[in-house]
């Protein structure tokens, strides 16, 4: 009987463990390689527009992304500086396969978080955000356009405080570096 129990015992473990050599490794939805346009070292002039977050400024910055974690994510790394200083944040972007976009985080050094969807067609990339900034929050809608070579991109920004009343926050251009900048 005891033979019988730990030949038993023996085939369970093979079979699981034949079961599992069998299983493929997850893969990374195929819609992420939409995220690779902004893949890179990037460049920008951004012209921030008089309104609810203070008087209008022009920065200038970089922004690097990179996929992650066996290419399940996007990670994106910002810093620019203006005349108020230097800001910096980190963001993290995946791919949502029930709502058919692309949900992010992101985190600024001042505090400040941000979170919101991206619909990426074709060279055209529109996102919808929530901004927590010194307790207030805020709501952005952003328009990019990528150009047909992927060097270079347009991003138009509004911002509303109530979510009906919208005026225009931002104007950017990027420009992709290559190699990328070493820090």
């Amino acid at each position: 009987m005891q033979r019988i129990s730990l030949l038993f015992s023996v085939l369970v473990v093979c079979f699981v463990t034949l079961a599992q050599a069998q299983t493929t490794a997850p893969k990374p939805d195929p819609e992420l390689k939409k995220l690779h346009v902004f893949l890179g070292h990037w460049m920008y002039e951004c012209d921030y527009k008089s309104g609810p977050l203070g008087p209008a400024s022009k920065v200038n910055g970089e922004y690097t992304n990179q996929m992650i974690l066996g290419g399940f994510f996007m990670k994106g790394q910002w810093m620019e500086k203006g005349s108020t200083g230097v800001e910096e944040a980190i963001e993290v972007f995946r791919y949502d396969p029930g709502n058919k976009n692309f949900a992010y985080s992101g985190y600024i050094n001042d505090g400040s978080t941000y979170s919101g969807t991206l619909t990426i067609s074709g060279s055209t990339v529109s996102a919808a955000e929530k901004f927590l900034i010194g307790g207030k929050e805020y709501m952005t809608k952003v328009a990019m356009t990528f150009a047909a070579d992927g060097m270079s991109a347009t991003w138009n920004a509004d911002i509303s405080t109530d979510g009906k009343t919208w005026v225009p926050w931002f104007e950017q251009k990027m420009t992709k570096v290559k190699p990328a900048a070493k820090k």
